[in-house]
């Protein structure tokens, strides 16, 4: 980079230093998450470049397997953390392109052919997205067992239910645990369709408007193991910024449900209640009090899931005003984008230990039942002699000491309809908790499969 007049000469032009500075922002750091992701993009098009039918070639075979395994090489140096971006590359796909360059001259400068940073980052970040959201659903799924696990487990131990955080009805820590773990799953639900719309390939959309190359873009797609292209090279265009929203929107809920379990798991461990005792090397102490046994990881959990949903608006409100085309404001929400799945993946990971070395107090839970607890279930017994309800209501309100004899077990058992305290079906929970789990991994097998056949090309494997 050279400084000429009051500006430095970069390979996208000549710029005051100052306005680079500020333009680069943070890319230069945030972008290394990004390298291996770039390298394996422009594989693919350096792969579709060398077949596509134009006289001369841009790309022999032989050359195109040069610069992919040059793309190996910066691969490895990335993973290592020996993969520098310079202020004055701006960008991992600027530094990439040097690297390139400066180790195999005129290849390096045509590798840009076709392809512009913008489509070049949107691959990037769709690959980089792929890769973490197989990777924040299968810690879901795990964690999702370890609930299951949990809930099967004391099934039958009775714990009070809860509404406005009074005690309302006979219910069972089966029916708590189960309850978190059947709504990480519909959480998963909501990853899978981000995951289909972000499985859509953007390379080859270029500045969003095209180029005149006869671009093979469903061999990219192919190459990279993308669904299919984006059709239209606009919409890919504009679907920066709108994807990672929704993608941080999904994550956001899946916090949603981790942080309510971390409430529940506070108030319930309090010696007040006492239902449950957290592992103690999931605490931490404190300074000045020798017996404090804080559940600090739980207080911060519930701290960055008002974070994750901030990320999730904050990146919505950043693109509801932008005009199509590319706008400069998307680089600014790739530190949301990234920070989100670091917050929501390790959050999923810290509660897998913590609920797997939950102890419960059966002593305790029953403890917390009092005769008012069983009110309801006495007012629909009624009901079912044939009084009316508004009658047996007010029957038994008037007499809650009558209900003192009451058993929590024998409650917990009369509620034999579907997903009621004794009819939860586990064999169904567990069935479809291992079917998403068989889902993910060949996901994650058919995903990786496509890049180790990508960069396999380098050593003239693979067609």
């Amino acid at each position: 980079m050279a400084e000429s007049g009051g500006k430095l000469q970069t390979t996208v032009g000549a710029i005051a230093p100052l306005a680079l500075e500020y333009t680069a922002g943070d890319d230069s750091r945030l972008d290394l998450q990004l390298a291996d992701a770039d390298c394996i993009g422009t594989a693919a098009h350096v792969v579709m470049l060398s077949r596509m039918p134009v006289r001369p070639r841009l790309f022999s075979r032989a050359e195109a397997a040069r610069v992919i395994a040059e793309l190996g090489r910066i691969r490895r140096l990335a993973q290592k953390g020996r993969f520098v971006i310079t202020i004055a590359d701006q960008d991992v796909h600027l530094a990439v392109e040097r690297v390139l360059t400066a180790r195999l001259g005129d290849l390096g400068r045509r590798v840009h052919t076709g392809r512009s940073r913008n489509d070049q980052v949107a691959v990037d970040l769709r690959l980089y997205a792929k890769d973490q959201m197989l990777s924040a659903m299968a810690e879901l799924l795990d964690l999702a067992s370890v609930l299951a696990r949990f809930a099967r487990r004391n099934r039958l131990a009775p714990m009070v239910g809860r509404t406005h955080m009074q005690p309302a009805m006979p219910s069972s820590v089966g029916l708590w645990a189960g309850a978190y773990a059947e709504a990480l799953l519909d959480d998963l639900a909501l990853l899978r369709s981000a995951y289909n719309i972000n499985d859509q390939c953007p390379l080859g959309s270029a500045a969003g408007y095209g180029v005149p190359l006869p671009l093979d873009r469903r061999l990219t797609a192919q190459l990279l193991g993308f669904a299919a292209p984006c059709h239209n090279v606009m919409a890919a265009a504009n679907a920066r910024g709108k994807l990672e929203s929704v993608i941080l929107m999904a994550l956001s809920q899946t916090m949603l449900t981790l942080s309510r379990l971390a409430q529940d798991l506070m108030i319930f461990t309090m010696p007040e209640f006492a239902y449950f005792r957290l592992p103690p090397e999931f605490c931490t102490g404190s300074s000045i009090m020798p017996q404090k046994n804080n559940p600090d990881v739980l207080e911060l959990l519930r701290a960055r899931a008002a974070g994750s949903l901030a990320d999730a608006f904050g990146v919505a409100d950043m693109v509801k005003g932008l005009p199509g085309g590319y706008n400069r404001d998307l680089q600014e929400t790739k530190a949301p984008f990234m920070r989100g799945f670091q917050t929501a993946r390790g959050s999923l990971r810290i509660m897998r230990p913590i609920m797997a070395g939950l102890a419960v107090d059966r002593r305790a839970l029953r403890a917390g039942f009092t005769p008012a607890v069983f009110a309801a279930d006495r007012a629909l017994e009624l009901t079912g002699r044939g009084m009316a309800f508004r009658d047996a209501y007010r029957h038994v309100k008037g007499r809650l000491a009558e209900l003192s004899d009451a058993d929590p077990a024998a409650a917990l058992a009369r509620k034999t309809h579907l997903g009621a305290t004794a009819g939860l079906d586990w064999g169904g929970l567990f069935r479809r908790i291992a079917k998403e789990k068989l889902a993910t991994a060949r996901q994650r097998r058919y995903f990786e499969s496509k890049i180790v056949k990508l960069m396999a090309l380098a050593h003239g494997i693979g067609d």
